[in-house]
């Protein structure tokens, strides 16, 4: 038997993978922190191992370093389980000798499985060239467990998804009263432990869709994870901008939760996204933003050159300056919403944190959201993915 070792401190995915890999003809273990899981690669040798990064008392990045510099362990098969909105981390992740990385959001039970037997066969190839004769004797073996792993996928997964549904009442209920006390908190430091007991909820929701193939809301609740995760680390981050994303993103994914079995496959999702901005720093930001989420962007450097492009290709999103030589965001604005084709084209509008409360009661000229800058990448990711869903799901009258 193949010894598979999972280090995760979320305990659902870990039970569920645990059961799923043991019934396939695998010797399990899990370690719910960093040390644990360390501990246990140097105590059991496993054959492979599945890490998330995001790990308590030591992380996975550490974890992927000390492991490495063993020699034993040079050519062990590390399979990195992490958030897609976190690229610095799994950049160094790779750099730290992760075998491959997939992303919690888009990984299905069938592409984990199809991972694992590869590079369990690439192993046990490997080390047929040092010794031949006890290589290939379990390959059969490895093959027929592939091959009934595959076929009992899609049952396995239509009974996770089942239990995710029941699960749905209690967990969104948790999350909003959780926010409401995020809301509440006016003390720093507790209001920055809330962050943190919010974030760990949404993981959990963020790996829980994307092993059910809830697509949808595994991609929201992944970046909302990451925004998450940044005003907890960063404190500081934590202001009237990223509340009111936060505040906005917790309701449509709570929204999303309450449609769960309604909801479609996000198929065909190639959105294009015109980012307006006079400063070249805040264009690349806006830019960088829209990529982490996975959209075009397209940029523009005035609201002429903006209203020529808008006319020329058909974006699904504007992200507009309001304080801009020539045309303003404002003026922009309205020209855009008089074309039939942008009439109801989410639009958001980026301003300074300093006129942020202002503006935000007053008109928005046309807008549907706006946002502070200098505001984080991941922020303005969240928000440019829930207006594309929301348009999205609406198109198709789901929401």
């Amino acid at each position: 038997m193949k010894k598979l070792l999972i280090i995760e401190d979320d305990r659902i995915i870990a039970s569920i993978y645990s059961k799923k890999f043991a019934v396939e003809g695998f010797n399990v273990e899990v370690a719910e922190d960093g040390e644990a899981g360390l501990e246990r690669i140097c105590a059991s040798h496993p054959d492979i191992v599945i890490l998330d990064l995001m790990l308590p008392k030591l992380t996975g990045l550490e974890i992927l370093t000390r492991v490495r510099a063993m020699t034993e362990f040079e050519r062990l098969p590390i399979i990195v389980f992490s958030n897609a909105y976190m690229t610095s981390v799994i950049d160094a992740a790779w750099k730290a000798g992760a075998t491959t990385v997939l992303t919690k959001a888009n990984t299905s039970p069938k592409l984990l499985t199809e991972t694992i037997h590869e590079l369990l066969a690439k192993a046990d190839a490997e080390a047929a060239i040092a010794a031949p004769p006890a290589a290939a004797t379990d390959a059969p073996t490895r093959r027929a467990q592939a091959d009934v792993a595959s076929t009992d996928d899609q049952e396995f997964q239509a009974g996770q998804r089942r239990q995710f549904v029941a699960s749905i009442p209690q967990f969104n209920q948790g999350i909003r009263d959780l926010h409401q006390t995020f809301l509440k908190t006016e003390d720093r430091t507790q209001k920055t432990a809330v962050v943190g007991e919010l974030y760990r909820h949404i993981h959990v929701l963020t790996g829980s869709a994307g092993l059910v193939g809830a697509d949808i809301i595994a991609r929201i609740s992944a970046a909302y994870e990451a925004l998450l995760r940044e005003m907890h680390d960063k404190p500081g981050n934590i202001n009237v901008s990223t509340t009111r994303t936060s505040t906005q993103t917790l309701l449509f994914i709570s929204a999303l939760l309450e449609k769960a079995e309604q909801l479609p496959q996000l198929t065909n999702f190639d959105p294009a996204v015109l980012a307006v901005d006079d400063e070249e720093l805040s264009r690349r930001a806006v830019l960088a933003s829209l990529e982490r989420a996975g959209v075009r962007g397209v940029a523009c450097d005035n609201g002429a050159n903006a209203l020529h492009q808008a006319t020329t290709l058909h974006f699904d999103l504007i992200v507009l300056d309001v304080d801009m030589p020539g045309m303003n965001g404002y003026e922009l604005c309205t020209k855009l919403r008089a074309q039939p084709a942008y009439r109801d084209t989410p639009v958001i509008f980026v301003t300074g944190l300093s006129d942020f409360q202002s503006r935000a009661r007053s008109t928005l000229s046309g807008a549907n959201d706006l946002i502070a800058k200098p505001f984080v990448f991941v922020e303005l990711s969240v928000k440019v993915l829930s207006y594309l869903l929301k348009a999205r799901l609406a198109a198709q009258r789901v929401l």
